[in-house]
């Protein structure tokens, strides 16, 4: 499909009034007729969809190599297939808004599995650990969406990576780009003995339509999907562009209430409900219509404005609802009740749970989702070894193994933890997320995996009765990839003086963020900034001072909001 829709098929599913054309530039949106690209973006996935890069890699850039790629490709439509130029080594964080993006990038890749669900099996986890080995150093990353990452990737090797992988049902489709990003779902979709509905239909219907599907490869900018009938609510749904939350409607049964608009980065925003109860059969077709809106409406003047939750806060959730009924589904949504509260603060599925066959399922702690190939296989080994076949990635970078007898449970837990995947984790290594950080990030100020590693290890030696359930999220520059506004503690990378006047690494502190409780963001305290050296010291006071001032029941995010700021200095 060409990119303009005045020019292609496409245009033609789309309701009469978005094709009008006008004159103006406006905000760029298609649904106004304004079809003119506003901005280098806008104008290279006019020039070409950014699916239709694979067909280059495979028979021009992987023989000829790195330096046969054009610009709008290496920077642009490759991320379509989850590819992007990492950072090149020895680049400190005062550089990275300084130097240009051919200075910042090495000519090895980042390459991102997509992993819908987070859903895998041991054959799958397997190969993930193969391509790692043979291709990546070893590297993986689980992330905070359920994928992994791997890196050191040579252009030379992706079409055999991408064979290694399809040929066990993977793929790296739309893993980045202008487009639907990875669906993340209940890790324990179908298991759970508390869950309201299975989702997993749903993500599997939005998978088989619509990923790798041209009429919705061309968006303002990403699009994030969350799907789960879980009632701990385990996909962060108020900070997604849509989220199909499980509730029960009191006429029609369990279904799933429509959350639309939600995001983080520099402009935080958490989504909104529209007030309507979806049934499953139909969660497709309603998501269709969401990414639809995004599409036709959505400002592709500015960069910095082409996410959803920009037009959901000019449009509200009263429009938004009336423009997607009457114009994309054709038909009234039924109005429906909110999701209650989550019914546990840990909602990561980690320790040994029951599932609704009689077996269970055993959630289990990598360190901020650091792993490596030659572990992944292992993994997959054990899983096998204990008559399981399927695992699971969560949204908190963690692990689940599923299916497991109750005769194999012990066993199966002592084996993790011999690869020091730890079942009963401390509340630290638990709680601790982290993204990927300037070691391979060009964004990124600061490092983050190695120094989230250290201060686990710090505050389990140094506080170790504590027990109340906290998050602590590191994140390496402003853009929230690791969500600090929404965790007890969050830690946004930035460089700071310190003692001395020097300029080193450091975090400003964000205290207070919660997801699924009372959402709400951070407080950010005046002035308040750590070095990286000073963050264990400053971190293991803070929680001194919660578990003295807490009272009875009281979480760290409530107790961070009313706390005076010198008890969080």
């Amino acid at each position: 499909m060409a990119t303009d829709p005045t020019q292609d098929d496409a245009s033609a599913r789309r309701p009469a009034a978005t094709r009008k054309v006008t004159r103006h530039r406006g905000e760029g949106q298609w649904g106004m007729g304004h079809f003119t690209p506003l901005n280098g973006n806008e104008q290279f996935k006019r020039d070409d969809d950014g699916l239709n890069v694979r067909t280059r890699i495979e028979t021009i850039y992987s023989k000829l190599g790195f330096d046969s790629i054009d610009p709008n490709d290496l920077r642009g439509r490759m991320r379509w297939w989850g590819l992007y130029t990492q950072r090149k080594a020895g680049i400190d964080g005062g550089k990275t808004a300084i130097l240009e993006p051919h200075e910042l990038e090495d000519e090895y890749f980042m390459l991102r599995v997509r992993i819908d669900g987070g859903r895998l099996t041991t054959a799958q986890l397997r190969a993930i650990g193969e391509v790692s080995e043979t291709y990546a150093r070893g590297t993986a990353d689980i992330t905070d969406r359920q994928n992994i990452q791997l890196h050191w990737i040579r252009i030379e090797d992706v079409p055999a990576i991408w064979q290694k992988l399809e040929a066990v049902g993977l793929s790296t489709t739309e893993a980045c780009g202008d487009c639907p990003r990875v669906i993340i779902g209940s890790p324990v979709a179908g298991i759970a003995q508390d869950e309201i509905i299975d989702g997993t239909p749903a993500v599997d219907e939005i998978h088989r339509r619509y990923i790798g599907n041209q009429e919705f490869s061309n968006l303002p900018r990403k699009f994030k999907t969350a799907v789960s009938g879980s009632p701990v609510q385990d996909v962060v749904h108020e900070i997604n562009d849509i989220a199909f939350v499980g509730v029960v409607h009191p006429e029609h049964g369990p279904g799933f209430d429509l959350w639309v608009g939600g995001g983080l980065s520099t402009n935080p925003r958490l989504a909104e409900r529209l007030g309507a109860w979806v049934p499953l059969d139909e969660v497709a077709d309603v998501w269709a219509g969401v990414v639809g809106i995004f599409r036709d409406y959505g400002y592709r003047r500015l960069r910095t404005r082409a996410r959803l939750k920009f037009l959901m806060a000019d449009w509200g959730p009263e429009k938004f609802r009336q423009v997607l009924e009457d114009e994309y589904l054709k038909y009234k949504l039924v109005d429906g009740p909110a999701p209650a509260e989550p019914s546990t603060r840990w909602r990561d599925h980690v320790g040994v749970h029951p599932q609704n066959d009689g077996r269970f399922y055993v959630g289990f702690a990598p360190k901020v989702g650091r792993v490596d190939g030659a572990q992944l296989a292992k993994i997959a080994d054990v899983a096998a070894a204990h008559g399981s076949d399927r695992l699971r990635t969560t949204v908190e970078q963690k692990m689940i193994v599923l299916d497991v007898e109750a005769d194999q449970v012990d066993a199966l837990v002592a084996a993790l933890e011999a690869l020091d995947f730890q079942v009963k984790p401390s509340p630290f290594r638990r709680g601790t997320i982290a993204c990927t950080g300037i070691e391979f990030c060009k964004l990124a100020i600061v490092e983050t995996k190695g120094r989230a590693q250290h201060l686990i290890a710090e505050l389990e030696q140094r506080l170790p009765e504590f027990d109340q359930p906290i998050s602590i999220n590191l994140n390496g520059c402003p853009n929230a990839c690791a969500r600090i506004q929404t965790g007890d503690i969050g830690l946004k990378g930035q460089l700071v003086l310190n003692s001395q006047g020097q300029q080193v690494e450091g975090y400003q502190v964000h205290l207070g963020g919660s997801l699924g409780f009372t959402a709400g963001f951070g407080r950010k305290v005046r002035g308040l900034k750590v070095t990286a050296d000073e963050l264990p010291d400053y971190v293991e006071r803070v929680l001194r001072r919660f578990d003295e001032q807490r009272a009875e029941g009281e979480r760290f995010a409530e107790w961070a909001l009313r706390a005076d700021e010198g008890a969080l200095a």
